[in-house]
């Protein structure tokens, strides 16, 4: 274990070796596929159901493959995944709707970024996810403030930042439940490995 100590705050981190290059573009590469992918599989499956594309704005299927990619391959693959995956989305299939585009690019980097700069520091990774989480939403409310009060954007309003939390808690909840889970899973089958 490593000790950095920056003024006041001391951070454990987890000597690990890391990922190749080679692994860390693989790992980005299924991540964007995966957060494009989630989000039409829930909107499928909401239509079918008669909730529309409640479902997906519901369980934020887009999130959880952005900071998993972050936990286990690092900052730039979840720093990338981020960037790419709100705009490749909307390439193939329009969603995020273009108006909150930048903010998702925004938001999912700052996701995929800060869990790859938590990566290594001795935190329970559920607290790893809510530093995350915490984290991207502020970045993301930070940067609609800036666009509605101070460069004016009238396609946005400030109550989006309050609605989209109260309409993603499920998914804010999945996602404390899951990504330790499924990291813990991924790194007992690496350690198994070794």
């Amino acid at each position: 274990m490593e000790v950095i100590m920056t003024n006041s705050i001391t951070v454990h981190t987890i000597k690990r070796q890391e990922l190749s290059v080679k692994t860390q573009a693989v790992a980005t590469f299924l991540a964007v596929l995966a957060a494009v992918v989630l989000p039409q599989v829930f909107h499928v499956m909401g239509l079918v159901s008669g909730v529309g594309t409640g479902l997906g704005e519901a369980l934020l299927p887009m999130h959880l493959p952005v900071i998993l990619v972050g936990l286990l391959a690092g900052k730039y693959a979840g720093g990338i995944a981020g960037l790419l995956a709100p705009v490749i989305s909307f390439a193939l299939t329009g969603m995020p709707v273009g108006v909150m585009l930048p903010f998702m690019v925004i938001e999912l980097g700052v996701y995929g970024l800060t869990a790859g700069l938590l990566k290594n520091v001795k935190l329970p990774t559920i607290a790893k996810v809510l530093f995350v989480q915490m984290a991207g939403r502020a970045v993301k409310a930070a940067a609609i403030l800036v666009s509605v009060c101070v460069i004016g954007n009238a396609g946005i309003k400030v109550a989006s930042i309050w609605y989209s939390i109260s309409t993603g808690i499920f998914g804010i909840i999945l996602q404390l439940l899951l990504l330790p889970l499924i990291v813990a899973g991924v790194e007992k089958a690496v350690e198994h490995e070794s």
